[in-house]
């Protein structure tokens, strides 16, 4: 499984990702999944990828040649992050028919990704691009998307990230959004990939990986713990008094 989070708030982007592709017993693996493609000077794309590893490898492969090759319409030749997620989705779709008829059975093509950066002068953003090829960007109210398993992860996001959420803050939320489903999930595991970009900078250099075994993910982990537990012990006991009860009805 996969968990990839991509952050768009008002100083710039955080993009998180999980490194492992399979969790069986005996066979556990692992793989980045944050792709930064080479561009032109005035602008920075970062691509997310969750599902099928030979698709999501395919689809990238796609896009470097279609750099290379001078194609009409490849990474280079787009003016908006939009076109950049429409893109994406055609050759997704393309990478994902061709897999789906090679005669395997049981073989599921699908991938989804997450698309962010900046083009020029443009708005910096993030969109996410489904296996059939549509996508959605952020907004104002939900500042964030997430591919892969995304369910154990949401709701410290929803309660802390708004569009005016400094960088470092946001940072922390998906570090403590990664650890909450490394927790409960298996599937999902280190190192994690984290790439902090700032508006308007045209920069990639603050690029951070964290280890299974890492001093500030475990310390982070053990903060969260206790501050989650000292909080829970806090909470007001139930009220008897003023709850509604209601009678046990047998079979």
């Amino acid at each position: 499984m996969t968990y990839c989070i991509a952050v768009s708030v008002k100083e710039g982007l955080v993009l998180t990702s999980d490194s492992r592709t399979n969790a069986g017993i005996d066979n556990v693996s692992v793989h980045c999944k944050m792709h930064v493609i080479a561009t032109r000077d005035d602008r920075k794309i970062v691509l997310l990828s969750a599902g099928n590893l030979a698709t999501s490898q395919a689809v990238l492969d796609q896009l470097r040649r279609d750099i290379k090759d001078g194609a009409e319409t490849n990474l280079n030749t787009v003016h908006y992050l939009s076109e950049v997620a429409e893109y994406l989705g055609q050759v997704s779709l393309d990478k994902q028919h061709r897999h789906a008829n090679s005669g395997q059975n049981g073989f599921f093509p699908a991938a989804t990704f997450l698309v962010a950066g900046q083009i020029g002068t443009e708005p910096h953003g993030a969109y996410l691009v489904y296996p059939e090829g549509n996508y959605i960007t952020t907004s104002e109210q939900t500042p964030y998307l997430q591919i892969g398993e995304n369910k154990y992860g949401k709701p410290v996001l929803d309660r802390i990230l708004k569009i005016d959420t400094p960088l470092e803050e946001a940072a922390l939320c998906c570090l403590i959004s990664m650890d909450s489903t490394m927790r409960s999930n298996v599937s999902v595991g280190p190192p994690v990939d984290m790439l902090i970009y700032h508006k308007d900078s045209l920069l990639l250099d603050e690029y951070y990986r964290f280890q299974e075994a890492d001093d500030y993910l475990i310390q982070l982990r053990r903060i969260w713990q206790e501050k989650l537990s000292e909080g829970f012990a806090a909470l007001p006991q139930l009220n008897k008094q003023t709850a509604t009860a209601f009678p046990v009805v047998g079979p």
